[in-house]
């Protein structure tokens, strides 16, 4: 049993890295986001997309028509520009999203969703949240909400982990 400490640092500490699976964040993580992405890679198949194109499509949606630049969607993403440009590239082929020249930046293009991208996204959206709600419920309804406060503290916590390494090379 791991005694109860008072600071964050001291909670990291007293897990050690070759703690068993079940009690280490990296694999729990990526066990959670491969086996959810699984799950809706096969209720969206039908839709012809995948979940990184569903993801894009959610949040060109939010932007309400202004659209975005290749890289602010790539930083929305939390994914790399190559990855990101290639979804884009196969997003306008399909019809989905349209890109045009930047009103301001003359290297960049706005991405903006199209009625078959805003149709699509309707029906991916719809097989998301009925999966998030199966997922969901295998926690108690009353901790559900807390449960997704603490794991955006954590994904906060790994970005800034990751920016503050790029700034160290």
């Amino acid at each position: 049993m791991i005694p109860a400490q008072n600071s964050n640092s001291q909670k990291a500490d007293a897990l050690p890295i070759d703690a068993p699976e079940r009690r280490r964040l990296p694999p729990l993580l990526r066990r959670a986001w491969y086996s959810m992405n699984q799950a809706l890679r096969r209720r969206i198949l039908h839709l012809e997309i995948t979940p990184d194109q569903f993801t894009a499509l959610r949040i060109l949606g939010e932007m309400e028509g202004k659209g975005l630049s290749q890289r602010e969607l790539t930083e929305k993403m939390s994914s790399d520009p190559n990855t990101v440009a290639s979804l884009v590239e196969r997003m306008e082929t399909n019809g989905l999203i349209q890109r045009r020249p930047h009103e301001k930046d003359r290297r960049a293009h706005r991405i903006k969703l199209l009625a078959k991208g805003k149709r699509t996204y309707a029906a991916a959206r719809a097989e998301a949240v009925r999966l998030q709600k199966e997922i969901l419920s295998a926690l108690p309804a009353d901790r559900c909400d807390r449960f997704l406060e603490e794991l955006t503290i954590v994904a906060d916590a790994c970005r800034r982990a990751a920016e503050d390494s790029s700034r160290r090379e």
